[in-house]
């Protein structure tokens, strides 16, 4: 050990258990502790899982027994919820033997996959379950993902009234938000406005970013005259002033600008 005096840290090698060497390599015996080393179990780093977004292994094979199972062709009479009969036998054996988290992961998987007649179907089955509690933002995104498809228009309509349906049904103004900007991305304005009034009759009056959304959502489409209907009604609430539009206004003109 160079740079360090033996002599003088005796004691301390002692403790720690060493052996000395002397000279012509003649070796002290000195007392050994015996040394332990713990080794920490990697497990307890690791993050929780995150049920109903990881899929377990059951709800992976659900999944690929839905997806084959599910008929390539529509029926004769097709209707949101509509099924084949090798469909139904697997959703009894697969689906509804699942957990509720791993149900969720499976809703959301299909989504994800764009697989929206057996999201339709599942959600079904979901609504079945005694610890269902309907929430807007779910709908949200299964209407997200069913209006990229312009075949899917009466699923999305299905989707809509059936959440103005729902009893007890869990809401926030965020995701009347959410909701509201993908109705008026794909232009569904009667749907639009009949969100608009749905979501006050139920107790959640429009914030801000509510009438900035709908009132630059409706007159970047033409529709100048929904637009006057929200204006008015976001005077009444925020008195003459509507800053908060004209700001968003002057940076999307400002941007065209720039653009062009």
């Amino acid at each position: 050990m160079e740079g360090i005096g033996l002599r003088s840290c005796g004691e301390e090698i002692l403790n720690l258990g060493f052996s000395l060497r002397g000279g012509n390599g003649v070796r002290f015996p000195v007392l050994r502790r015996a040394m332990v080393i713990k080794m920490r179990d990697r497990g307890k780093n690791r993050k929780p899982l995150q049920r109903g977004r990881m899929l377990s292994i059951e709800a992976i094979q659900a999944v690929q027994a839905l997806k084959r199972a599910n008929p390539l062709l529509p029926p004769p009479t097709p209707s949101p919820t509509s099924s084949s009969p090798m469909l139904d036998r697997v959703i009894d054996s697969k689906f509804r033997r699942l957990l509720k988290f791993d149900m969720v992961a499976v809703l959301r998987e299909l989504l994800r996959q764009s697989e929206c007649s057996l999201a339709l179907k599942v959600f079904e089955e979901i609504r079945k379950e005694y610890w269902y509690k309907p929430q807007v933002r779910l709908y949200s995104d299964m209407i997200t993902v069913m209006a990229e498809d312009t075949s899917l228009i009466e699923e999305v309509k299905y989707l809509y009234y059936e959440m103005k349906s729902e009893k007890g049904l869990m809401a926030d103004v965020e995701g009347f938000n959410t909701l509201l900007t993908t109705l008026l991305n794909h232009k569904l304005f009667d749907l639009v406005m009949d969100c608009y009034a749905f979501m006050q009759s139920i107790g959640y009056e429009p914030d801000r970013s509510s009438f900035r959304i709908l009132v630059l959502g409706l007159e970047s489409n033409g529709e100048m005259g929904l637009s006057a209907i929200v204006r008015q009604d976001a005077h009444e609430y925020y008195g003459d002033s509507l800053e908060f539009v004209e700001e968003d206004e002057e940076v999307s003109s400002g941007t065209r600008g720039v653009l062009i």
